[in-house]
């Protein structure tokens, strides 16, 4: 591998990794939202200990996962976008594995994010949340 290669995908792993660490970091703001690490490679947002988003960690590909019980059929048309396998996708989840050039914009992703908190969340603590934007 040449290193203009290595180059390229060291800044493309970087730019995702910014991407994670903001969306975490919105995630982290919502009542109730905590860390959750269950397997190797993740660094997923839960609320009251369920997961509203499985998230790789960084340093390895971009993947996430959110419940979409109002988005999800139209996000599903997306190139890099699948039902969540394990059966999670009968239940409304997609999966996003975005290739070069094609990662949704942060609005975009943020609201997915706020969309799968409250679809997670225990009603009191979802109302607590303005919608984004």
């Amino acid at each position: 591998m040449s290193t203009k290669s290595r180059d390229a995908i060291a800044t493309a792993a970087a730019s995702t990794d910014a991407i994670l660490r903001e969306l975490r970091a919105f995630g982290l703001t919502y009542p109730g939202v905590e860390r959750k690490s269950p397997w190797p490679e993740h660094d997923d947002l839960a609320v009251k200990g369920k997961t509203f988003a499985f998230m790789s960690a960084e340093g390895v590909p971009f993947s996430l996962s959110l419940k979409l019980p109002y988005t999800g059929e139209e996000a599903r048309r997306l190139p890099f976008a699948k039902p969540t396998g394990y059966g999670l996708g009968k239940s409304g989840w997609v999966t996003f594995r975005p290739g070069r050039g094609e990662m949704p914009s942060l609005d975009q992703l943020k609201s997915w994010l706020d969309e799968s908190y409250r679809a997670r969340a225990p009603k009191k603590l979802a109302a607590q949340v303005r919608p984004p934007g």
